[in-house]
Order: structure tokens, then C-alpha cells, then sequence
């Protein structure tokens, strides 16, 4: 058994399978080989293999755009930008394509958080911009814009031109037109600068006016004729008469004179102090006044309708502040920044 043991063992140490046969390398000289295929073109872009290769060079470009326009900007001293400067800056107005649009000029199909990405590296390039150009360096701004203009909409002009309201025109009296609305109210203002009174003509004449020396009359040059006033036809009027043909009743009285005060709110033909009787309200309608600094230059006339007190009050301010920045338009940014809501 030992010995049969042994010669199988022996046996199994040795391959049961067949191997090839060897070649010698001369013999395969003349042997036709076939053509390896060619090699593969190297891609333009490392990003092709994204599968979005136009999007991401195209947001690689902004982002390298934008780094190199922040160091420009360092470099002129303006960045970093304090809050009161950023405030006052102009604002903007931005129409970027639509992600739809914007997808087929990537020929590929962008996510909402890629069309974000991609329009805020756009928004910060935009503000780069209008810092330049208001700094005065156009040829910078400039470059930028020519970028910019590559993914705007073609309609730019017409879509801003939507959010505008029509100017504020004149009438032939100076007043202007203006329509405020606020909740369910509804107001429709008259505004118009105020006219000094022939008292205050009189004196604002004499102040600006240099005094002549008192002139020494003698016995042979005649005295000079006493000056001559010229009353306003409107204030020294005739005394009022009653209607021809009413000999009595109330319609015979000719109608008492008022005194009109230089500064008037008028609503709805009433006094504005008796129309609201709620003091939150009067502040609410002379703030456009105290913002523009304007208190007593312009007299107010509106007509209300619908809503409650606060949204009549609200409908008036905006009403006024429009009016106010017609006739002033240096005060518009002041006004603009006191209310949020007005366009003008």
C-alpha cells in the first residue's frame, strides 16, 4: 500500500494538461500582424468628461474673470468697499437670460442649483462693474460689460422699461398729477409750489435790495410823488356782491372772503388735520416733506377714496412723495430711501 501511495504521488506532481508548443521570435518575422487602431484624439477641454464641457469652462472663465478683476480693483484702492460707499451706490438692474436659455446656449441641460451658481459668479461680476465705472475707470468696466452682454436677454430694454413709471407732467398752472395707492385706498394728488404773499414779496424785495442814501430835499426841487402800491387783484378784490335776482335769502349775501394760508393739505376739500384725527396718520402724510426737507414749499390737494384710514394716509405719502420728487429731483435719492415702494 506504501509503495502504491508513492507512485501516485509522484504521478500528481506533474501537469495532466498539454502546453504550448514554443516558437522561436525569428520564425514570426514574416508573419502578417493586423493594424492596431488609431489613437484617440486628446479632448480640447480637461472638463469633457463632465458631460456639461461649455457650462463649466464657461463658469471656470467667470470665476478666473472675477478673481482677476477683485485684484485690479485692490490694486486701485477700491476694495474692500464700506457700507455707507456700497448704499451709495447706484442700484442695479440685471436681466439675465432664463435657464432655459441660458441651457441651450451651454447645449446641455442645467439643474436649478447650477443656474444659480452660474448667475451669481454673474451678479458678482456686475458689481464689480458698476464700482469701476463709478470710480471712473471705463475702460475696465467696459471689458466687463462686453461679457455681461453675452448673457443678457436680447429684450433688456423692454423688460426694465416695464417696471418704470411714465414721467410726471406739468399742467399749465405748475401743479403736477400724481396717483398713490396703498392697500384698498386710492389717492389722486395735486401738487403745486407755494407763492409768496405780496407782504413776504415786499420784504424778501427790501432784504435782497442795497438801502439808497436818504436823498435831501430843499425848498427848490419838488418833492417826489408818494410810491404807488400795486395790490394783487386776487387779494384786494372788490367787495362781494349776491347773485343777480335773488333779493333775499341766503343767495343775495355775497360770499365772505377767506384767507388762504400759505401752505395748505387739502383732502377732499378739508383741512388734513380734521380729516385725520389720528396723529400717526398727519405724521405719515408730512413725512415725504421732512425726509426731502421741503416743509412749507408746496401746496396739497387729493381726492381719497376706498379703505380705512392708514391705507388713505399711505396712498397720500406715496401720492406726495412722487409729486415732490417731480418738482425737486435733487431730493429724488432721499426719497427713493424713505420709501421702499415708490417708483418713479
Amino acid at each position: 500500500m506504501n509503495i502504491a501511495k508513492k507512485a501516485a504521488g509522484g504521478a500528481l506532481r506533474f501537469r495532466a494538461y498539454a502546453t504550448a508548443a514554443y516558437v522561436p521570435p525569428a520564425s514570426m518575422e514574416n508573419v502578417q500582424r493586423g493594424r492596431l487602431p488609431p489613437p484617440k484624439p486628446k479632448p480640447e477641454s480637461p472638463t469633457f468628461y463632465t458631460g456639461r464641457a461649455t457650462y463649466y469652462d464657461q463658469l471656470l472663465a467667470l470665476e478666473n474673470a472675477s478673481k482677476q478683476t477683485r485684484s485690479a480693483l485692490q490694486q486701485l484702492q477700491l476694495l474692500p468697499l464700506s457700507r455707507f460707499a456700497q448704499q451709495n451706490l447706484p442700484p442695479l438692474h440685471p436681466v439675465w437670460k432664463s435657464q432655459v436659455d441660458l441651457a441651450e446656449l451651454m447645449e446641455a441641460k442645467l439643474t436649478t442649483s447650477r443656474y444659480r451658481r452660474f448667475v451669481s459668479q454673474l451678479n458678482q461680476l456686475n458689481q464689480y462693474r458698476r464700482l469701476a465705472e463709478v470710480a471712473g475707470h471705463l475702460a475696465l468696466a467696459e471689458r466687463l460689460q462686453r461679457v455681461l452682454d453675452m448673457f443678457e436677454r436680447e429684450n433688456k430694454e423692454a423688460i426694465l422699461a416695464r417696471g418704470k413709471a411714465k414721467p410726471t407732467k406739468f399742467d399749465e398752472f405748475g401743479r403736477t398729477y400724481t396717483v398713490g395707492r396703498r392697500k384698498e385706498s386710492t389717492a389722486r394728488v395735486w401738487v403745486i409750489r407755494t407763492q409768496l404773499s405780496p407782504e413776504e414779496q415786499a420784504a424778501a424785495s427790501s432784504s435782497t435790495t442795497p438801502a439808497e442814501p436818504p436823498q435831501v430835499q430843499t425848498s427848490e426841487s419838488p418833492a417826489p410823488p408818494p410810491a404807488q402800491t400795486v395790490e394783487d387783484p386776487i387779494v384786494h378784490s372788490a367787495p362781494a356782491v349776491g347773485i343777480p335776482g335773488f333779493e333775499s335769502g341766503p343767495l343775495s349775501i355775497g360770499p365772505t372772503q377767506v384767507k388762504v394760508h400759505t401752505t395748505n393739505i387739502l383732502i377732499n376739500n378739508i383741512p388734513f388735520t380734521d380729516y385725520f384725527p389720528n396723529v400717526a396718520d398727519r405724521e405719515r402724510i408730512v413725512r415725504p416733506f421732512r425726509v426731502a426737507g421741503l416743509i412749507g414749499a408746496f401746496n396739497v390737494f387729493a381726492l381719497v377714496r376706498g379703505g380705512g384710514s392708514t391705507g388713505q394716509s399711505g396712498a397720500l405719502t406715496l401720492g406726495i412723495a412722487k409729486g415732490i420728487a417731480a418738482h425737486a429731483p435733487e431730493v429724488e435719492p432721499l426719497l427713493r430711501k424713505g420709501f421702499t415702494s415708490l417708483k418713479l
